[in-house]
């Protein structure tokens, strides 16, 4: 029997019968420069033991081989060019242009397991309040399953999802969403660079929106190894950028609001390590200054202020000994892993 992890209804709340109807699903990718990947996406898609209704893919400005990449499958695709625009835009075009109930997004370097959708739909019809449903995930480095993605640590949220979500993003990035409630918050800000699906989810829980998981690993999420130094700044940039568009809310409660306060403070004080530190690999000439910064800052715990005081005397000999580590975790999973999380 499938395991599902779903929030309690609203409280007072009459209990909804359960959907009759079948619940139509579409998928969407948006593609840039993914032509080694998205066949195999778009297979994992057509091997669904519940195929989509439909599969929109849209090419956000590729100049590699995305139509030779695609030629198998082009009759069962609908394709959407659109010059280089940015993932936020490419999803949105991507989502509007589906016909299902839910839509469905797929990262064309992922992958689905074949009972994705039908686990799903067998979720979205035992709840039909849910206007968004995931699944759980195997994590891949290097064609290896390095784990699953929720984990001790990384827990799907089933109690107050409201302050949830404003801890942390413990919505897996593969969601079915209900067009109509998407519809309603407007979209993916295609203003923001990286977390705009964060911010999308955090607007869509906000406005009522509640969400399910299949406790079950549907999907294949893979991370490439790539500069960790400039990978986690610019993740944890758009974390700043979210939190920070959300404290300007007017109807947070002010338990949500201290809650967003003070993950903000958590990302920032993040922020701050990962550009000093950053700043040491590249030997950047403000390397000491961000270092000095925040070994006087008390807002960092003293573990962190004492390492950049110790740098903080010869910046060039730190980076040095950095850029060594660096390279021995250039390929270590946990450190991949982290550094996208």
């Amino acid at each position: 029997m499938t395991a599902f992890l779903v929030p309690a209804p609203p409280p007072g709340a009459a209990p909804l019968p359960a959907s009759t109807g079948p619940v139509t699903m579409s998928a969407y990718l948006p593609a840039y420069q993914v032509a080694p990947y998205i066949g195999e996406s778009v297979g994992s898609l057509l091997a669904q033991t519940r195929p989509p209704l439909d599969i929109v893919v849209v090419d956000d400005g590729s100049t590699d081989d995305l139509e030779g990449a695609l030629a198998p499958y082009r009759d069962r695709i609908t394709l959407i060019h659109q010059p280089n625009r940015g993932a936020a835009t490419a999803m949105n075009v991507g989502w509007r242009a589906t016909r299902g109930e839910f839509a469905v997004l797929l990262d064309p370097d992922d992958r689905f397991l074949p009972g994705r959708f039908e686990a799903m739909a067998e979720l979205a019809a035992a709840r039909p309040d849910l206007d968004v449903l995931t699944t759980d995930a195997l994590i891949e480095i290097d064609d290896v399953v390095t784990g699953r993605y929720y984990t001790a640590t990384n827990r799907f949220e089933t109690g107050d999802q409201r302050t949830g979500i404003l801890r942390a993003n413990f919505v897996f990035g593969h969601p079915a969403i209900r067009r109509t409630a998407l519809e309603a918050v407007g979209g993916f800000d295609e203003t923001l660079g990286s977390t705009f699906d964060w911010e999308c989810w955090i607007r869509l829980i906000l406005a009522g929106s509640r969400v399910g998981l299949v406790d079950e690993a549907l999907a294949v999420y893979r991370l490439r190894p790539g500069s960790l130094s400039s990978a986690r700044p610019r993740m944890l940039r758009g974390r700043v950028a979210t939190l920070s568009r959300t404290l300007d809310r007017s109807d947070l409660s002010v338990e949500e609001r201290a809650v967003a306060t003070g993950s903000l403070a958590f990302v920032q004080r993040n922020l701050d390590l990962a550009e000093s530190q950053r700043a040491l690999l590249e030997g950047a000439g403000d390397a000491r200054r961000r270092a000095l910064a925040i070994a006087r800052d008390g807002a960092h715990p003293w573990s962190s202020r004492a390492k950049a005081a110790l740098t903080v005397p010869a910046p060039k000999a730190a980076g040095a000994l950095l850029r060594k580590r660096a390279r021995n975790r250039s390929r270590d999973p946990k450190a991949i892993r982290a550094a996208r999380e």
